[in-house]
C-alpha cells in the first residue's frame, strides 16, 4: 500500500492538490517579501557556492565589455585561435550553457503558488517522483558545472554563466567558443543559436549516470576537464564540422515567428495558441516569397499533425477532451522529382548526427522481425538457409547499421512515418538519403519542429524547402584519445 504525506491521505489525489496549493498560500501571505526576493535570484545558484552563483548572470564589467569580435572574411575554414595559433584552440571568451534540471523545473513550474521545499517535496510524492533522487542528481550536475566554471577561470579565461532564458544571440556574439553543460539536449540548444561556423560548440555530459551525452566530450572529462582544455591547447584534436538543415518556408499564411518548445513546456492547446497569437501580432509574417528561417537542424526536422481531433463531453462533472489519432496530409518531392501525396503519421528528415537520434528509432528492426521475415524466405527452395542466433544477429545489425552515417557527410535521410498506402495515397519509398526534400502541407494543425525544441507552424498551403548547406555546418570537437 502506497503511503501518502498525512495530509494527503483520506482524500482524492485532486482534492490534496488544491488543499496544498490553499496551504501554501496562506503562507505566502506572511512571507511575501521573502518568496519575492528568492524569486528574483537564478535557480541556478541553489546548491552553488557564492563564487559560482555570482557567474550565473553576466555583471556590469561583463555587460559592459568591448563590442564582439568580427571575424574577418580572408579567415580560413578553421576558427580563429587555432588558424593563427600554429595548431592550438586558446578562446579567451567562453559562455557555459547549463541544463535546467528536472528539480530546478518542478521549482520553476509551481512557484506560482509559493510552495516550500517541504510542499514541493510532499508534491513530488503524490505524483510519484522521487524528491530525494531529483535533489541529487541536481547536486551532482551542479558540481560539475562548478568543475568547469573552475577550469576555464583557472585558465584566465573569462567566462558567462547562463540558462535558457539568458542564452541568447548577443551572448553568443560575445564568446570565442560555446560549451553546453548537461546532455545531448543542451548541446542542441547550444548549437540553436549559433550561425557563425567558426565559433566552436563543446558539449560535457554533467550527469554521466542519467544522459547518453552522443555529443558530449567523453565522460572522463566530465571530471577532468583541465585535460579537455591541455588538449584544445596542444593541437590534440581535430574539428568536426557536423553538417546542419536549413529550411526555407513559403506559401499562404505562413507564419515564420518560431515557437520556443523548451521554454514553454506547452501543453497541445498551448501549443497552438502560441503559434495563433504569434501570427496576429506578428502581421509581416504574412509572405509568400521563400523565407530562410532563423534555425538550423542539428538532429532531425519533423513535420506532422500536432493536433489530434478533439470531443468534449458534458457531465456532472466539469467537462474534458480526450484525442483520436489524426493522419498528417500533405504532398513531398525529393531530390526535385515529382510530388507525391502522401498520408502518415509524419515526416522525420535527419542529418548523420541525427541518423543515431530519433531517425535510428524509426527505422531500426528487431532480431524478431528478422527472424520471421527469414522463416519465410526459407520456404523458397532456392533459398538454404540454416537459422542460427548468430545469423539473425549479424542481419539485424548490419541492417540497422545501414541506418548510420557520418555527421560531416552533406546529405539527409528521410523517413516517412507508418505511410498510409491505398487507391488514392501512396508511398513509393518509405525511406532514403537525398539532398534535398520539399513538402507542401494539406494540414489543419501541423508544425514543423527543429530539434525537439522550435517549433513553426505548417498548415493547408505552406511549403518547405529542406537541404544542407555546408555554410551551416556547426564546428565541434573530436579530442584524441
Amino acid at each position: 500500500m502506497t503511503c501518502l504525506p498525512g495530509f494527503l491521505s483520506g482524500g482524492s489525489p485532486c482534492a490534496a492538490l488544491r488543499s496544498l496549493f490553499k496551504s501554501s498560500r496562506r503562507r505566502q501571505h506572511h512571507q511575501q517579501r521573502r518568496f519575492t526576493l528568492k524569486s528574483k535570484l537564478p535557480l541556478f545558484s541553489a546548491g552553488l557556492p557564492a563564487s559560482a552563483s555570482a557567474a550565473a548572470s553576466p555583471g556590469p564589467s561583463a555587460l559592459s565589455s568591448p563590442s564582439p569580435r568580427r571575424l574577418s572574411a580572408d579567415v580560413s575554414s578553421e576558427p580563429p585561435s587555432k588558424a593563427a595559433g600554429g595548431g592550438g584552440f586558446r578562446p579567451s571568451r567562453v559562455v557555459v550553457v547549463a541544463k535546467t534540471t528536472r528539480y530546478e523545473f518542478e521549482q520553476q513550474r509551481y512557484r506560482f503558488a509559493g510552495l516550500s521545499e517541504e510542499d514541493l517535496k510532499q508534491l513530488l510524492a503524490l505524483k510519484g517522483s522521487n524528491y530525494s533522487g531529483l535533489l541529487e542528481r541536481h547536486h551532482i550536475h551542479i558540481k560539475n558545472v562548478e568543475h568547469v566554471v573552475d577550469s576555464l577561470r583557472n585558465e584566465k579565461i573569462e567566462v558567462r554563466l547562463v540558462k535558457r532564458r539568458e542564452y541568447n544571440e548577443e551572448t553568443v556574439r560575445w564568446a570565442d567558443a560555446i560549451i553546453a553543460a548537461g546532455g545531448d539536449g543542451t548541446m542542441l540548444l547550444a548549437a540553436s543559436k549559433v550561425l557563425d561556423r567558426l565559433k566552436p560548440v563543446i558539449g560535457v555530459n554533467t550527469d554521466p549516470d542519467r544522459s547518453e551525452g552522443h555529443l558530449c566530450l567523453p565522460v572522463r572529462y566530465t571530471h577532468s576537464f583541465p585535460d579537455a582544455l591541455q588538449k584544445l591547447y596542444r593541437g590534440e584534436f581535430r574539428w568536426q564540422w557536423r553538417q546542419r538543415i536549413r529550411l526555407h518556408l513559403e506559401g499562404t499564411g505562413i507564419n515564420p515567428v518560431p515557437v520556443d518548445l523548451h521554454e514553454q513546456q506547452f501543453s497541445q492547446e498551448q501549443h497552438s495558441r502560441a503559434h495563433v497569437n504569434g501570427r496576429f501580432q506578428d502581421q509581416k509574417s504574412q509572405v509568400s516569397r521563400p523565407h530562410l528561417l532563423p534555425v538550423r537542424a542539428l538532429n532531425e526536422v519533423f513535420i506532422g499533425e500536432s493536433l489530434s481531433s478533439r470531443v468534449n463531453y458534458k457531465s456532472c462533472k466539469p467537462s474534458f477532451k480526450f484525442s483520436l489519432h489524426r493522419a498528417s496530409y500533405y504532398e513531398i518531392s525529393v531530390d526535385d522529382g515529382p510530388w507525391e501525396k502522401q498520408k502518415s503519421s509524419g515526416l522525420n528528415i535527419c542529418t548523420g548526427t541525427g541518423s543515431k537520434a530519433w531517425s535510428f528509432n524509426i527505422n531500426k528492426v528487431a532480431n524478431q522481425a528478422v527472424e520471421e521475415i527469414l522463416k519465410i524466405a526459407k520456404k523458397y527452395e532456392s533459398l538454404n538457409l540454416e537459422l542460427n542466433k548468430e545469423l539473425i544477429q549479424k542481419v539485424t545489425d548490419e541492417y540497422n547499421e545501414s541506418l548510420l552515417y557520418d555527421p560531416e557527410e552533406p546529405k539527409m535521410f528521410f523517413s516517412i512515418r507508418e505511410p498510409i498506402s491505398n487507391r488514392v495515397f501512396s508511398s513509393s519509398q518509405q525511406r532514403g538519403f537525398a539532398s534535398k526534400v520539399c513538402v507542401r502541407s494539406r494540414c489543419w494543425d501541423a508544425c514543423m519542429v527543429v530539434d525537439g525544441g522550435t517549433s513553426f507552424e505548417f498548415n493547408d498551403g505552406a511549403i518547405a524547402s529542406i537541404l544542407i548547406d555546408t555554410d551551416d555546418a556547426l564546428c565541434t570537437v573530436l579530442l584524441q584519445e
